[in-house]
């Protein structure tokens, strides 16, 4: 039987720049002033969204001037790998590692395109060995964080007594378009944040695997036990990106509560059962917060199991929606705040998807 990858440590990182949320909708307001005429209409979004504030890799005056792919993806680069940095010494730093110990590397983003990937760029940036086995996933939007997580956790589960790192980092900033008037444009600017997170993940060798105790060192967090996914038919439209001249563009429909509500549950149950357990057996929930509405159908279907959704509120109200970094923030907040037991780890994402990990804390 396979170990269970034991999480020994979890960081995230925000990049420098922080706006209240009240700049964000004057800024947007000033952009769009004379050319979106039902901006006032739309605006009360940025106060319906739940969120107080987010970090951007770019200063908001970066916001008020048309950009085009060249420029947006120079900022990704420099950006995504200068986070990604922050959050690795971190988590090294918070494990007892040095950047030797480092075996294998998952790389989850969605938001810019790196070739060398990120990890490859991380790799020369820190120092790490030339033998480090390298894994760069692209395009699993906000589930790439459970997804990611769940891909890591499966490597170290394959080739235990060594350290796999995973990292996610989004730059959801950078997809605002100056001449996009969509009111998705919109939305997304009143939702988006940046940041990132770097997990550390280790399997025990056969002879030393066993269930962890309740009593654990900070070597060891917690396991990832379990994983699915689910991709509904015929739902290729209700999240993504549109590869547009200056930029991508967001798609998210509105239908998205309505789905959770109406086809989230027996997907969730169905997982749980595999994994003998129910939604009343578990400790809490670790939700990917895409929104304040999104957040209130999770609430509804995920019930009794809603321990930890006041985690995802919290993040969401201090960062907005990184997209796949935001689960590892409420990992991050429900680590710290002493949560023990089962917890389901749950992000929506482009496929339609839901992503789903079990978590033993």
């Amino acid at each position: 039987m396979q170990p269970h990858a034991k999480i020994l440590a979890v960081a995230t990182a925000t990049p420098p720049h922080r706006f209240p949320q009240e700049l964000t909708r004057d800024t947007a307001r000033e952009v769009f002033a004379g050319r979106l005429r039902d901006f006032d209409r739309l605006s009360p979004v940025f106060t319906n969204a739940g969120i107080e504030a987010r970090h951007s890799c770019v200063p908001i005056d970066w916001y008020k001037k048309p950009r085009g792919w060249t420029d947006r993806n120079a900022v990704y680069l420099e950006s995504a790998v200068a986070v990604l940095e922050t959050a690795t010494r971190t988590a090294l730093e918070r494990a007892g590692l040095d950047t030797g110990a480092v075996d294998a590397i998952v790389a989850v983003s969605s938001t810019g395109i790196a070739t060398p990937s990120l990890d490859a760029l991380l790799m020369q940036r820190l120092g790490l060995r030339p033998d480090v086995q390298r894994l760069p996933v692209f395009g699993l939007g906000c589930a790439g964080g459970v997804l990611g997580l769940a891909r890591a956790a499966n490597w170290a589960a394959s080739m235990p007594d060594r350290t796999v790192l995973f990292l996610v980092v989004e730059l959801c900033g950078l997809s605002f378009r100056h001449g996009d008037l969509s009111k998705a444009n919109v939305v997304a600017t009143a939702l988006f944040g940046d940041g990132a997170a770097a997990v550390l993940l280790r399997a025990d060798p056969p002879e030393a695997g066993g269930r962890p105790t309740r009593g654990r060192s900070s070597g060891d967090l917690g396991r990832v036990v379990g994983w699915a996914e689910h991709t509904w038919p015929d739902t290729l439209d209700i999240m993504g990106w549109r590869v547009e001249d200056d930029g991508l563009g967001v798609i998210f429909s509105q239908s998205i509560p309505r789905l959770v509500r109406e086809r989230f549950g027996p997907v969730v149950d169905s997982f749980l059962d595999r994994q003998g357990l129910s939604r009343r057996r578990l400790a809490g929930s670790l939700c990917h917060p895409g929104g304040a509405k999104v957040l209130e159908a999770l609430e509804e279907v995920l019930a009794p199991a809603t321990g930890g959704l006041d985690d995802a509120r919290s993040v969401l109200r201090d960062y907005g929606n990184m997209s796949a970094a935001t689960v590892l923030f409420v990992l991050e907040r429900r680590i710290a705040g002493g949560a023990r037991g089962p917890h389901l780890m749950t992000a929506l994402g482009p496929g339609f998807t839901a992503a789903l990990a079990l978590l033993e804390l």
